[in-house]
């Protein structure tokens, strides 16, 4: 699944952490790759299911 760098910093920071929002913009490529980025997910604390039902318009909003 591919997801929009933008969106996960967002939800970080949603979330009040900024920190992780900064090493995620840092880290992570403009198109995130659930299976290939998956350890800099876990990293930052991101369960995959969990970010497709907060984002908005869950998966819809994640495939666009």
């Amino acid at each position: 699944m591919q997801i929009d760098k933008a969106q996960i910093i967002e939800l970080l920071k949603s979330r009040g952490d900024t920190d992780k929002a900064a090493q995620a913009d840092a880290e992570l490529p403009e198109k995130v790759d659930t299976e290939r980025d998956q350890s800099v997910l876990d990293k930052l604390g991101i369960n995959v299911q969990d970010l497709a039902g907060r984002l908005p318009g869950g998966l819809g909003g994640l495939m666009g």
